[in-house]
């Protein structure tokens, strides 16, 4: 059922980014280029855009659309990914070391076996997201949103959850 309910969520987001880029308004977001694109070392970062195996370190993505991006496999080290919208995106096998992810909405992201060692995840909503294999290695997730979220088999014994909703819906101290 679970599976079910995400891959309805992947659709509506899909759907959501077309119809944003068929008005050309791209949401409206701040900071963002006309079409709601940022064009980062001659890549074009877009919702649902396909960019796997993208090598994106350091960049300022903070506060962008994204919604069902494909950043499998990409190198985000460092990246600032703060406050952007990440609902639906794949993060599959990515390098996220020290990224920035501080308030993002990553609900319904796929992070499986994601590099999150000192990563910022701070308030960020990970609802329902795949963690499962993530490296999470003094990762910053305080007060996150994990509600629903897979955690099996992943690395978080150094991962600081104070105040975090936790996947059965209970809050760590």
């Amino acid at each position: 059922m679970r599976r079910v309910v995400v891959g309805l969520t992947l659709c509506a987001a899909l759907a959501l980014a077309a119809c944003a880029k068929a008005d050309g308004d791209g949401g409206g977001r701040k900071g963002e280029a006309s079409g709601g694109s940022r064009t980062i070392n001659g890549i074009v970062v877009e919702a649902g855009a396909e960019l796997s195996g993208a090598n994106l370190a350091g960049a300022d993505l903070s506060g962008a659309y994204l919604v069902a991006i494909n950043l499998a496999g990409a190198d985000l080290t460092g990246a600032d990914l703060s406050g952007a919208d990440l609902s639906g995106a794949n993060f599959y096998d990515a390098n996220l070391y020290q990224a920035n992810l501080s308030g993002a909405n990553l609900n319904v992201a796929n992070l499986h076996r994601a590099d999150l060692v000192d990563a910022d995840m701070s308030r960020a909503d990970l609802s329902g997201a795949d963690l499962s294999g993530a490296f999470m290695l003094n990762t910053n997730l305080r007060e996150a949103n994990l509600t629903g979220a897979d955690l099996s088999r992943s690395n978080r014994t150094t991962a600081d959850f104070t105040g975090a909703t936790m996947p059965d819906g209970t809050k760590n101290p």
